[in-house]
């Protein structure tokens, strides 16, 4: 996890530091999450970070007669963010249970895992008749005939002439929620290319579902030869989203439109944004948590894989523009704080005492405010 040092006697969280530009200060949404690993990564002055060589004891540098050149890296300028992992579940969007209406016996049906689209036969009936997935978000209530009107009509219509077997113009000339003859000819032309002979131009109860989009068979309830009414399928869309349970203490941290990185099962990260947060926390008040989703940049980095763990990084804290040094290059003072070393002419060398700022565990950067120039040569321990 990253984080914000701060010590006792600084600017508070937000304020500007001596000779910082305001472009150097680091955008907080939750101070609390940067204090939290301030103290985890420098707690008792820095010991810590020390036994794990994070970070230098100022008699480290090996100055002195003899002693072979420094290890250094450049003063830059960058963009620096903050990041904390939250763990999420990668499932597909959605949940759906198809019922089936028209009665009749299930002579066929899809097996768990398999996508279906708008126009294609979702499960079959008696001689081998094909109930039929459409797109739309009025569910079929009735029998759709010549002359009837309404929402069903309509979407029935788009459907018709998305899948080419209607006319936009003569759909249009008709009205798109009026069943008309050219509605009953599409009908006839798609049941025609689903191996229907003979059909009469309308649709009986059952004969079609509507959903809001493709779909994806997540587990078969019916059985061959049972019965073609009441629950047959529970199904999903067919596109990828991540679903974290938050804590309510980190939803300040996070906003619709927020980009993040998923690291998948198999240590692979891809980038997503938040797509919803939600408003209403569930659990116990110590442990309240409420739903973010996360939808994936690039869905197909996901592949088929279902209800897998994943690892979200949110982005805490930022800050633009900043002036930074690699974390190696801190040296925790005696007197309390911490300054970097810097190589000057004839490799003089000098402490200048810094300000930390956020950490980058990317890049492994930290932002630091002090009579640094960006270029400069600071001492970092030898690799």
């Amino acid at each position: 996890m990253s984080g914000t040092v701060s010590r006792g006697g600084e600017a508070a969280p937000g304020a500007i530091a001596p000779g910082a530009s305001r472009a150097e200060t680091p955008t907080r949404r939750h101070p609390a999450v940067s204090v939290a690993v301030a103290l985890a990564v420098l707690a008792a002055g820095a010991g810590i970070a020390w036994s794990a060589g994070a970070l230098r004891s100022p008699g480290s540098s090996g100055a002195g007669q003899g002693a072979p050149p420094p290890a250094t890296q450049r003063v830059a300028r960058e963009d620096l963010s903050s990041t904390t992992p939250v763990n999420a579940t990668l499932g597909y969007a959605g949940s759906y249970t198809v019922r089936g209406q028209g009665g009749g016996t299930l002579t066929w049906l899809p097996a768990a895992g398999q996508v279906i689209t708008q126009g294609h036969v979702l499960y079959r009936v008696d001689n081998d008749v094909p109930v039929v997935l459409l797109y739309g978000s009025v569910p079929a209530w009735r029998s759709l005939a010549e002359g009837l009107t309404g929402a069903d009509v309509t979407q029935l219509n788009h459907d018709l002439v998305a899948l080419g077997y209607a006319s936009s113009p003569a759909i249009s000339e008709l009205g798109w929620d009026y069943y008309s003859w050219e509605t009953a000819y599409g009908v006839q032309q798609m049941e025609s290319a689903l191996g229907v002979s003979g059909s009469p131009g309308s649709l009986p109860p059952g004969s079609v579902v509507f959903e809001p989009g493709a779909i994806r068979v997540s587990e078969v309830l019916g059985s061959l030869d049972g019965p073609a009414a009441g629950p047959l399928l529970v199904t999903s869309s067919d596109q990828h989203e991540v679903s974290i349970a938050l804590s309510t203490d980190q939803q300040p941290d996070v906003a619709v439109g927020d980009p993040v990185s998923v690291t998948l099962p198999d240590g692979s990260s891809t980038p997503g944004r938040i797509s919803s947060v939600g408003t209403v926390a569930s659990g116990t008040a110590a442990n309240a948590t409420i739903q973010v989703t996360v939808t994936l940049t690039h869905p197909a980095a996901a592949g088929t894989l279902d209800r897998a763990p994943v690892t979200v990084y949110i982005t805490t804290a930022s800050a633009s523009d900043s002036l930074v040094v690699p974390v190696g290059a801190l040296l925790a003072q005696s007197s309390g704080g911490y300054a970097v070393e810097v190589i000057g002419a004839a490799n003089s060398r000098r402490l200048v005492p810094v300000t930390v700022g956020i950490f980058d565990d990317n890049s492994g950067m930290v932002q630091v405010t002090g009579a640094l120039t960006p270029g400069e040569q600071v001492v970092v321990p030898a690799t």
